[in-house]
């Protein structure tokens, strides 16, 4: 994990850089025009100007992608699991990660845009640059005192195995070991694990390949893998609201008074700030206050188990969205009855309560992957969490074309189809949102249930002869198969 998150690292600060000097030089960028002026024609970048720019574009989104959650896994393996005091301190690890990582979001969304507002966007980038060759520095000078583990291949070609192994193997006599017929009725992955781990005796001296015979290691991790898919689906529901948070009701504060006092003036942009502020202070609390008392009551390391952590979060981010359709109803009606703009306070309690939730699911989340994960998938499962990030914001968009298609008719437009909130029901969708929440928490209440129930089977001595990575099941054509014939 430390080589790639320097490879990564690179890759960034290579984004930060192309970036940077595009925006410096007046040869790679199109040239200035005023946005908001209809009669100023702006033109657009292409051709090499283009390929510049997406390609520190993505430069930058694959460093992204990659660094976070192999820095995750990274910091997390350099504390021993079978140690209590080395679990607690794991759990920690985890809260202050997430620390350091609103801090960062909070730097970004002030200084750096009041750097970016009064030196220009070269600026801006340049010092997002510096500060990640700074950050590379001091990964490699404590190369010599990580504890590392050597890289184990591509995940995906065991996986890929198991799967072809099972497909092939569909047919395949079942053992009638009563203790594995049992689990495999009650847990669906262990089907895959039987069959994908099945060594005919059919008399042939012929050696099964890799991708007909797995090992019982490969088969656990494609079992970990697809029992964590619920809880994985049910975070996107969460990473919608957050788009709400950074689209729509920042063009919420905006047609809202953005004066509280004469001399004082809140940027509706600067409202994403509020979450990270409300982690900065919460976690802190969370980690020397909330934890150590629920250790005493639940005895668990972490205070609360991560699907516990997780559950609270997915509940309170439905007020987040009940705040914000309450305060919309009340904005909208204000400006249509009298004209009147309400103060952009009044917008502060949904993000607030946002980043109470955030606090609970997001952490929650990454302990639960890391945990859940053996060696050899840990970034592959921490790598999850940020794609529901991904998934939630295609969501949002995939949302608001259907409720547009869906509220619009002959004689009137869609809820959001005019741009104008003095005009679009934006409450609406703010509360059809917050019954999504609350629906996706009761279904995250099922499939916790579900994944609980299943690890516990899981974790189940295995069948007599089960042991290290290499084994595999034994079975001879027959239906009646003694136990002696698994090895």
């Amino acid at each position: 994990y430390a080589v790639q998150s320097v490879s990564d690292s690179v890759w960034f600060v290579q984004g930060f850089i192309l970036l940077s000097i595009q925006a410096h030089l007046p040869q790679l960028r199109p040239p200035p025009c005023n946005m908001i002026s209809k009669e100023d024609h702006c033109m657009e970048a292409n051709g090499f100007r283009a390929t510049i720019f997406f390609l520190a574009l993505y430069l930058v989104a694959l460093g992204s992608g990659c660094l976070k959650p192999n820095m995750i896994s990274h910091g997390a393996d350099q504390f021993g699991k079978d140690d209590p005091d080395q679990s607690k301190k794991l759990s920690t690890y985890f809260n202050t990660a997430y620390f350091s990582f609103s801090m960062g979001e909070l730097i970004a969304l002030t200084a750096l845009v009041w750097v970016q507002t009064r030196s220009g966007m070269d600026v801006g980038f340049g010092v997002s640059a510096a500060a990640m060759a700074v950050g590379l520095v001091i990964l490699i000078c404590g190369a010599f005192f990580y504890r590392n583990k050597p890289p184990q291949g591509s995940i995906f070609t065991p996986i890929a195995r198991v799967f072809v192994a099972a497909f092939t193997k569909r047919k395949q006599v079942c053992p009638s070991n009563s203790e594995v017929l049992q689990r495999s009725h009650i847990d669906p992955p262990e089907h895959l694990a039987i069959s994908a781990c099945i060594k005919a005796q059919d008399g042939s001296d012929v050696k099964e390949g890799a991708w007909r015979l797995c090992t019982a290691a490969e088969v656990e991790q494609v079992k970990i893998i697809v029992s964590v898919i619920p809880i994985f689906a049910c975070t996107i529901i969460f990473n919608t609201v957050l788009a709400q948070l950074q689209t729509f009701s920042v063009q919420q504060g905006s047609a809202m008074n953005t004066r509280p006092a004469k001399s004082f003036q809140v940027p509706p942009a600067s409202l994403q700030a509020i979450p990270y502020i409300m982690l900065i202070l919460l976690v802190p609390l969370y980690e020397t206050c909330f934890v150590p008392l629920a250790r005493r009551l639940t005895g668990d390391d972490s205070g609360i188990a991560p699907l516990q952590r997780i559950g609270v979060g997915l509940f309170t981010v439905t007020f987040s969205m009940v705040a914000a359709a309450v305060i919309e109803k009340k904005r909208r009606d204000a400006y249509v009855d009298s004209g009147e703009q309400l103060s952009i306070i009044w917008i502060a309690p949904q993000f607030l309560i946002f980043g109470l939730s955030e606090m609970f699911t997001a952490v929650g989340l990454i302990e639960f992957f890391y945990k859940q994960s053996s060696a050899g998938m840990r970034s592959f499962l921490t790598a999850m969490t940020y794609c529901s990030y991904s998934f939630g914001f295609y969501l949002s968009s995939l949302l608001v074309s259907l409720v547009n298609r869906i509220t619009s008719s002959s004689s009137r437009d869609g809820w959001l189809r005019d741009n104008d909130l003095n005009k679009d029901r934006l409450d609406l969708f703010y509360w059809l949102l917050a019954a999504l929440s609350l629906v996706n928490f009761f279904s995250y209440l099922l499939c916790s249930r579900w994944y609980s129930s299943s690890r516990s089977l899981s974790a189940n001595p295995p069948p007599s002869g089960l042991h290290g990575e290499d084994d595999h099941l034994s079975f001879t054509s027959s239906k009646h198969v003694a136990a002696e014939a698994i090895l």
